[in-house]
This record gives structure tokens, C-alpha cells and sequence, in this order.
């Protein structure tokens, strides 16, 4: 047992957190993303949200205060109607772990895709919100 490690974080992503380097980046994803199909490493954190990830990764994650933008979000598809009540959420989450200036960023679904591919490693909550996936890139201390 360690001490000050939020319980939702498991073995497995504490590890990665640990291994992962500056500039680096973690997927933290709903329950609708393909996961198993995009991850060099998956990690599932079953009956979680992606808040509660977020909040727990962030205690233990320093986000890239170098990168442009510090937390890349999924767009949604154009003629969407839907809006995203959980990106209010997530910027809520970094701003009270981080100074970064809540430097968000929105990318296109595939794009998206394409960049969790070459994430270190992608967390798959069982999250059933909508839009529901966050990029973070790695910083240091």
C-alpha cells in the first residue's frame, strides 16, 4: 500500500504515469471509444467515469506547460446537435490541479483517432457520456 494515491488509480496506470516522458501523452476515454483497436497500452478502469480519472490522474500527472495546448478534446461531428456538458467538467478538473491557463484544444473525431494511436497509453472508462475523451500531454516537475 502507498500513501496519498487516489484508490481509482490501479497498478497498471500508475505504472504508465510513472514511465511516461515529457511531451508524452494519455488517452482517458468513454465507453463508446475503440480502445482495444487504437491502444499501445490499455488500461481499463470499468465503472469509472472519465471525471474521476481526470482528477485522479492529475493529482499524480503534471500536465506540458510548454506544449501550445495542454488537453486536446474530440470535436463533435459536424451536424451534431449534441453538446458536450462533460468539456465544462474536464476544464473545471484542470483548473484546479493546474495553472496551464485551461489551455484546451478540439480536434476532429478521426484525428482524434488517429492521434490516440500513437498515445502512450489510452484509459477505457465505462463512462456513457457523449464526447467523453480527452487527450493529456505529459509536462514535467
Amino acid at each position: 500500500m502507498l500513501k496519498n494515491i487516489p484508490n481509482i488509480i490501479n497498478p497498471e496506470l500508475l505504472k504508465i504515469l510513472s514511465e511516461m516522458g515529457h511531451g508524452d501523452e494519455i488517452v482517458i476515454v468513454d465507453g463508446n471509444f475503440p480502445g482495444a483497436s487504437h491502444a499501445n497500452n490499455l488500461i481499463r478502469a470499468d465503472g469509472h467515469s472519465v471525471c474521476q480519472l481526470l482528477d485522479a490522474t492529475l493529482t499524480l500527472l503534471p500536465l506540458d506547460s510548454y506544449s501550445i495546448h495542454q488537453a486536446i478534446l474530440m470535436e463533435v461531428t459536424k451536424g451534431d446537435p449534441y453538446v458536450p456538458e462533460v468539456w465544462d467538467e474536464f476544464k473545471n478538473i484542470v483548473v484546479k490541479h493546474e495553472s496551464c491557463n485551461n489551455k484546451f484544444t478540439q480536434i476532429e473525431r478521426f484525428e482524434f483517432y488517429e492521434r490516440a494511436k500513437k498515445a502512450y497509453a489510452i484509459v477505457q472508462t465505462s463512462d456513457k457520456a457523449l464526447y467523453a475523451n480527452i487527450i493529456l500531454i505529459k509536462g514535467v516537475l
